[in-house]
């Protein structure tokens, strides 16, 4: 049987991680950045407003992205479900809220205990719920879709969490929604996802981020440059140092999920989504240095095709130039990033890493087998 359970607001404080901790609200807790604007109000906090209260589904909601989508829609007055297996606590209390407003978020959000791999599980349960809309964030492959499809066959709108690791490696850029798509590449599942839900002729809808970062990051994109610069080490760079990439921030990245909430011109559409601009691998380590306050590092160049780190992984990035346009977000949906990339690591650092808290422990054997080799770039 399905357990649909409510957050009670007198329910105490649990933490998603020993490790996880965040604002949505992005105030900064120290090195405080101005905001340049006539209305004061922190970065991450603006009003958006989706018609019309839905019953939504979130599929995943306890560890990144749906931590502050679950919120923007919660506060929109939407009725919010999580659906996982209820390892990780459903709620807790991120740095900057304030008791009232965590208390009012973790009552009104509820939690559905599941494996969705379970597919039998899965259909039996949101049949006897019934969903208006779903947001799925942490799908990867088809197979697992097509049981909520099944279950929900009046669902007005299917939200998917892609990435924009499914276009093909190209020497034409940024990567636009039309461009060639990668049918062998790693997240092939994702694009595989896709063509199942317009196959479906379900309402649609794709976000493909490219590199995100921001608080409660459990990917290693920002904190593998943190870990090296608080201990004041080199950063290991790969080849000449330009190859150009693209980080979006997470709270934008929730603000365009909301965006496309009963948005008819978000129907059927494909969307990238990043940060305004793009960036070098050298001048994300600086980048990454200025945000949290740290002297500009010493960077190292390197061949990798002059070492072998066996399984291990030397730089968290792609050794490629890769970023998408934005701009079709921007003109469709009104949507536009608030974080430029600097301001963005700071709120990153200091309400994460700064902080005390990581995903992953620090490991610089890679690193001590590139700076102990003659062999670099100069």
């Amino acid at each position: 049987m399905a357990r649909l359970v409510v957050q009670h607001q007198n329910q105490p404080s649990f933490s998603l991680l020993p490790s996880s901790l965040s604002d949505f609200n992005g105030i900064r807790l120290t090195n405080h950045i101005q905001c340049r604007r006539k209305v004061c109000q922190p970065k991450g906090a603006l009003h958006v407003t989706a018609s019309g209260e839905k019953k939504i589904l979130m599929m995943g909601g306890t560890r990144f992205i749906g931590v502050f989508l679950a919120r923007l829609l919660v506060k929109e007055g939407h009725q919010v479900t999580l659906f996982t297996r209820g390892k990780a606590a459903i709620t807790q209390q991120l740095p900057g809220e304030s008791d009232k407003d965590y208390a009012e978020f973790s009552s009104k959000v509820l939690h559905l205990k599941g494996d969705r791999k379970d597919f039998e599980f899965v259909k039996t349960s949101l049949a006897a719920e019934g969903f208006d809309v779903v947001y799925d964030i942490n799908g990867r492959e088809a197979v697992e879709i097509e049981p909520i499809l099944d279950a929900l066959p009046n669902l007005q709108q299917y939200i998917y969490c892609s990435s924009a690791g499914v276009y093909k490696k190209s020497d034409l850029l940024p990567h636009c929604e039309t461009d060639a798509v990668d049918p062998k590449s790693r997240h092939k599942g994702k694009l595989e996802t896709e063509s199942l839900l317009d196959s479906r002729g379900v309402n649609w809808t794709s976000i493909r981020p490219v590199y995100i970062y921001g608080p409660l990051n459990y990917n290693p994109v920002e904190e593998w440059f943190f870990h090296r610069l608080k201990a004041g080490r080199p950063i290991p760079i790969p080849n000449s140092g330009i190859q150009i990439t693209q980080l979006g921030h997470v709270k934008d990245l929730a603000k365009a999920f909301l965006l496309v909430l009963s948005n008819e011109k978000a129907s059927k559409q494909v969307f990238n989504i990043s940060g305004e601009k793009y960036v070098t691998f050298d001048g994300l380590a600086r980048a990454c240095a200025k945000g949290a306050g740290f002297p500009e590092p010493e960077i190292v160049h390197y061949n990798p095709k002059e070492f072998d780190f066996g399984k291990k992984k030397a730089f968290p990035f792609r050794d490629q130039h890769f970023f998408a346009s934005i701009e079709k977000a921007k003109s469709v949906l009104g949507w536009k990033p608030e974080f430029d990339l600097v301001e963005g690591l700071a709120d990153s650092y200091n309400l994460d890493f700064g902080r005390g808290t990581f995903r992953k422990e620090a490991d610089f054997s890679t690193d001590d087998i590139i700076l102990g080799k003659s062999l670099v770039l100069t």
